[in-house]
């Protein structure tokens, strides 16, 4: 336990969460091997802090270390930036270059987001896992490397596997010895020393007095789901240091400063259509709920203002349709069903609408209303545009699908924002 908290003094690590101290205890000791890593973690739960801790208690601590964002690399590049290139390989290519595998010989290369990296890469970093070889691109020269491989991702790569997006062998190499570092509410117990301590060295660096919360508030943020983990409780504490007009916090004042959490979504379950694999019917389902139950309260009411004004025509020619309380019950008519079968995208259904008296016909009036799904969508989205002041990120949460949805939904439908 003593080497662990002299870990944390080191690195400046902040918790006393088992989930953390047996992540940590992982690290260590699996620094002075040459065994691949894998740290499986959520955006924001500082994997990278554990990338450094294995290089600096390994052997290789005297020898050069490299962070490589995977997904930050365009795909035509990542080759030659990881394994280099010659002269003349392909356009641009000036000189020849040594890659990252070249340059950190003897050392470790930490390879971040490695969900993303393509998989012609993936089968390159694989010859170097298990043979230590690399060829340069444009060249036929094959080359050694002694470098230490530390991966990380976000993504459940696994899944991945299964949708072949990602190299089942290497996922089984990489996935050597896994660590796996906690979200911030799966540690909530450590949430309130982090804000303590980011609240702290701002106030110290600033020359400012340093944040306060009442026992209300502080509960509070420890119930924050916090989805960006100690990268966004860090942002927020900086932001409330800086705009809080109290040093004292209380629950009033900190809400202001935290975002609104959405909650799910409480519409009935209703049997849908299975998502086509390469669709993305399950990002709009809600909306597609919306729509239909409008369409049936449309048509209900539609129902029964028609047997109001079959009972007594005089309604029709007052024009007070709404304010008609002369028939609250009627004989049992089919019900209207919304059915989730796949409908075309417009219908359109005229139907006359015949008030009688008796035997005698005293008036006939058309009504046509157009049941359309997509000009129902096309306003939903307006409205949410609206609403948000144009801000597609909240406009698309509100609606509830994702914003590259929504974004093809604005270029389908030609919204002008």
């Amino acid at each position: 336990m003593d080497n662990i908290q002299s870990i944390k003094n080191r690195f400046g690590i902040i918790g006393n969460s088992p989930a953390l101290n047996y992540a940590l205890q992982v690290a260590a000791q699996v620094s002075n091997t040459d065994l691949t890593v894998l740290i499986v973690g959520e955006s924001g739960v500082g994997k990278e802090v554990f990338s450094n801790i294995i290089h600096s208690l390994s052997a290789r601590k005297h020898n050069p270390f490299i962070a490589v964002n995977c997904g930050a690399i365009p795909e035509g590049t990542i080759d030659s930036e990881l394994f280099g290139h010659e002269k003349g390989s392909f356009t641009g290519a000036v000189d020849s270059r040594k890659g990252y595998f070249e340059t950190v010989n003897g050392g470790t290369i930490f390879l971040d987001e490695i969900g993303e990296m393509p998989l012609g890469t993936q089968a390159r970093l694989l010859r170097v896992l298990e043979t230590g070889e690399f060829i340069r691109v444009g060249s036929s020269k094959v080359q050694k490397t002694d470098v230490r491989v530390i991966t990380a991702t976000n993504r459940d790569l696994l899944d991945h596997t299964q949708q072949g997006k990602f190299r089942e062998d290497l996922y089984y190499r990489l996935n050597t010895v896994p660590i796996r570092v906690p979200s911030l509410r799966d540690r909530k117990e450590d949430i309130p020393l982090l804000f303590r301590k980011f609240c702290v060295d701002f106030s110290e660096r600033y020359k400012t007095p340093s944040i306060q919360l009442d026992d209300e508030a502080r509960n509070i943020l420890v119930n924050y789901p916090w989805r960006g983990n100690v990268r966004e409780l860090k942002n927020m504490a900086e932001q409330i240091s800086v705009l809080a007009q109290d040093k004292l916090v209380n629950a009033h004042e900190l809400r202001r400063f935290l975002p609104e959490v959405n909650e799910p979504s409480r519409l009935p379950m209703i049997a849908a259509p299975q998502a086509k694999p390469n669709g993305d019917f399950s990002n709009e389902r809600d909306i597609l709920y919306k729509l239909f139950f409008d369409m049936k309260k449309d048509v209900t009411e539609l129902k029964k203002m028609f047997f109001d004004i079959l009972q007594n025509p005089n309604i029709a020619h007052a024009g007070n349709f709404q304010d008609s309380h002369l028939m609250h019950s009627f004989h049992p008519q089919p019900e209207v069903s919304v059915s989730t079968s796949p409908v075309p995208a417009t219908i359109s259904s005229p139907q006359p609408i015949i008030l009688q008296d008796s035997n005698k016909i005293d008036h006939h009036e058309e009504v046509e209303e157009t049941l359309s799904i997509a000009d129902k969508e096309k306003e939903l989205i307006v409205k949410a545009l609206k609403k948000h002041k144009g801000k597609r990120k909240d406009a698309a949460l509100d609606l509830g699908i994702s914003e590259r949805t929504l974004y093809r939904k604005l270029k389908e439908y030609n919204i002008n924002e």
